[in-house]
């Protein structure tokens, strides 16, 4: 059973956001993904009574019934200017150290003062970069900042497990096996999301399809761009999905497409559709 006392401290300090934010006449902004930990912290807002307004930015490539749990818990969508393969199209595809799509998709303010779901407990990198539940984020400029509060930071996968036990809540179905039973270790994101260690191919293997939009999107945006990196070092989108998922660095993709056991050149775009079972345009 979780702790009462962190209960007892993440409702307190949502009463603090919320009264910072009084003082804009605003609601608090409840950052919501559609994952567990958003979930938790929705029914934490519930719990406290504070004036919130709970809002997901639509990123349109986050797992099937995504949207759907966001409308059955009344989570106002706010949708992109410009849509995910879109943006592929004009920028190219991201990468660990070129994350533009979340600056586009996710990374923009709405409220003055709002809360997310971060745990310290989720990797090395947030134990390391979040020290207090209290942030000021900023967006462009020092001017247009928001002030984050992380009620749930030092909450462990069992304090959340046992929370969502405990008050009943009805997490995304991804997280539920065929016999119904919760997983608290599976993780929710962006279909393709180069950040986990595997960047993206796991997503890529649970939902093949997408494979084929990453490639058409790469595709047009080299066709778009001759004289950019990624046309002169990968040629075409094929190429360049397959350096992005599959090779730690460009000199592992140099390795890995020399040559066949035979000496012949390696058909990376059959290769793909051997590996995810599908067919490339």
């Amino acid at each position: 059973m979780i702790e009462r006392k962190k209960i007892k401290n993440a409702i307190t300090l949502l009463h603090i956001a919320e009264a910072l934010a009084k003082k804009s006449n605003q609601p608090v902004e409840i950052c919501y993904s559609g994952g567990k930990d958003s979930d938790v912290i929705l029914e934490l807002a519930k719990m406290a009574g504070i004036y919130y307004r709970a809002i997901y930015k639509n990123t349109t490539i986050d797992p099937p019934g995504t949207i759907k749990h966001c409308k059955e818990n009344g989570v106002e969508i706010f949708n992109p200017d410009m849509r995910f393969f879109e943006l592929l199209k004009k920028s190219g595809l991201p990468t660990r150290r070129a994350r533009f799509c979340c600056e586009v998709m996710k990374e923009y303010k709405v409220l003055d003062v709002s809360v997310q779901g971060i745990r310290k407990a989720e990797s090395a990198k947030r134990e390391k970069l979040y020290e207090e539940p209290f942030i000021c984020r900023t967006y462009g400029c020092k001017e247009n900042h928001v002030n984050v509060f992380l009620p749930i930071l030092e909450w462990t996968d069992q304090d959340l497990e046992d929370f969502i036990v405990e008050r009943d809540i009805q997490c995304h179905p991804l997280y539920y096996d065929e016999n119904g039973i919760f997983h608290v270790e599976r993780r929710l994101g962006c279909i393709g999301c180069p950040l986990p260690n595997d960047r993206g191919l796991s997503g890529f293997k649970k939902y093949p399809k997408f494979v084929k939009l990453w490639v058409n999107a790469a595709q047009k945006f080299i066709d778009t761009h001759p004289d950019s990196e990624s046309k002169k070092k990968f040629g075409d989108g094929a190429t360049l999905f397959y350096h992005n998922v599959f090779c730690k660095s460009y000199e592992d993709f140099l390795y890995k497409t020399s040559t066949d056991l035979w000496g012949k050149d390696i058909d990376i775009k059959k290769e793909l559709e051997k590996f995810f079972n599908i067919k490339l345009d």
